[in-house]
């Protein structure tokens, strides 16, 4: 999620929080990887259940649904509110690559 975030970051997340485009959220991959990425837009999966496109902020950079597909909307488990160390900040609905993402405390 570079240059939102580094790995090593610490988020303060709300489990079970309403998902909205742009946010930063935690999902659990296919493969069973919890991963941090950008909800990007509400998209169908495969199997026909609702779901979210997820992006990496770098494009050239980690796994997202360029990859992967949709993540079913149940394995999307947590929104990030803020990076809590090393940085403290803010992180904002819809930011994305090329903007600023997060605003300091």
């Amino acid at each position: 999620m570079a240059p939102t975030l580094r790995g090593g970051d610490r988020l303060l997340v709300l489990h079970g929080a309403r998902v909205v485009p742009g946010r930063v959220v935690v999902a659990r991959l296919p493969d069973g990887t919890l991963a941090v990425k950008r909800a990007v837009e509400r998209r169908t999966t495969a199997g026909g259940s609702p779901g979210w496109w997820l992006l990496s902020d770098d494009p050239s950079v980690g796994v997202d649904s360029r990859h992967r597909g949709p993540v079913a909307e149940d394995q999307v488990l947590a929104v990030a509110l803020c990076r809590v160390w090393p940085r403290p900040c803010l992180l904002r609905a819809g930011a994305g690559p090329g903007t600023a993402a997060s605003r300091a405390l």
